[in-house]
C-alpha cells in the first residue's frame, strides 16, 4: 500500500460512520424506541381515523347536495314547461 494515498481524514471520517452506524442501528433497535415507534404509529392511526370520519361527512354532504340540486332543477324544468304551455295557448288564442 503507497502511504501517499492513504488519507487519515477520510478513513477517520469512514470509521466515524462505521462507529455512529452501528450506534444507530443498536440505538434504533432498543425497547425505547420501539415504543416510540408505536406512539407514532398509534397518532398516525387516530389521525387516519379522524381524516376518514371528516371524509365521509364530506361526501354525505356532497351527496345531498346533489341530491337537492338535481330537485331544484327538475322543479325549474317542470316550472318552464309549464310557462311555455301557458304562452302557447296565449300565442294560438
Amino acid at each position: 500500500m503507497n502511504l501517499k494515498n492513504f488519507d487519515v481524514k477520510k478513513t477517520g471520517l469512514f470509521a466515524a460512520g462505521v462507529l455512529f452506524g452501528t450506534a444507530g442501528i443498536k440505538l434504533l433497535s432498543s425497547k425505547d424506541a420501539k415504543k416510540f415507534y408505536t406512539n407514532c404509529t398509534a397518532a398516525v392511526l387516530r389521525a387516519k381515523d379522524c381524516v376518514m370520519k371528516t371524509v365521509t361527512t364530506i361526501q354525505e354532504n356532497a351527496e345531498d347536495i346533489y341530491a337537492e340540486a338535481q330537485l331544484i332543477n327538475s322543479e325549474r324544468e317542470a316550472a318552464e314547461e309549464v310557462y311555455e304551455d301557458d304562452s302557447e295557448e296565449v300565442t294560438e288564442e
